[in-house]
């Protein structure tokens, strides 16, 4: 994902863009709310995170000038406030989730993962890594203009990888996003998979698409 975290203490945001950044994630940081608000109406993030209590702008007055704006890209607030009144004001803002400090780093992860999984397709999308071409709405791939035939999974799997362009996406990852698994079932599942989609969309190419990263995952693109 590519994520704008807006936290102003800086030793939490530092832990935050490490950890995350180690998930495979990208993540911008700004330590005001102004800077954040600034980056998220410039940006195209699939997430924000924003701390509810920030210098020069609080974390519910950016939401409800996004949501003004018409941006809709999810928010998950993070705020020491726990109450129940305190949740509710910031859902009712336009936040999507409120995580209340102290927290765990992964079920902030799990959050971030659930809230990405939320968002639709938009009508109409292609993603595109090279010559290679998925089309959302026609649920078709094409390489060098030519259709391969995918399974619905390859092609979810694929999807998936086209998404992370780039980066290395993890086995975990794979797992909740492509099978809605939130534990290891310890198969082969993703090994048979992902040979299956490279025999398809690699075998008759001469550049190779899809990469093993050793211990880390795989990774779509052309090698570096």
């Amino acid at each position: 994902m590519h994520i704008l975290m807006i936290e102003d203490d800086a030793r939490a945001a530092e832990y935050l863009v490490k950890g995350l950044g180690q998930c495979a994630h990208v993540v911008d940081h700004a330590a005001d709310g102004d800077s954040g608000l600034q980056l998220a109406l410039r940006g195209s993030y699939d997430v924000i995170v924003a701390d509810r209590l920030l210098p020069k702008r609080d974390g519910l007055s950016i939401i409800r000038m996004l949501r003004a704006d018409g941006n809709r890209t999810p928010v998950l607030v993070l705020s020491a406030l726990g109450e129940v009144d305190d949740r509710v004001a910031g859902l009712r803002a336009g936040g999507d989730d409120y995580l209340v400090k102290p927290y765990a780093f992964r079920e902030l992860l799990a959050r971030l993962e659930a809230l990405q999984r939320r968002q639709p397709a938009p009508m109409g999308e292609a993603l595109v890594v090279g010559d290679l071409v998925l089309d959302l709405q026609c649920q078709t791939v094409k390489r060098a203009g030519r259709l391969l035939r995918l399974q619905p999974r390859e092609f979810r799997l694929l999807a998936c990888l086209m998404r992370h362009a780039g980066h290395v996406v993890t086995r975990t990852m794979l797992l909740e996003q492509v099978w809605d698994f939130h534990f290891d079932p310890q198969t082969n599942v993703i090994d048979v998979q992902i040979s299956r989609l490279r025999n398809k969309i690699d075998k008759d190419f001469e550049l190779q698409l899809l990469h093993t990263v050793r211990g880390a995952g795989y990774q779509l693109g052309e090698a570096s």
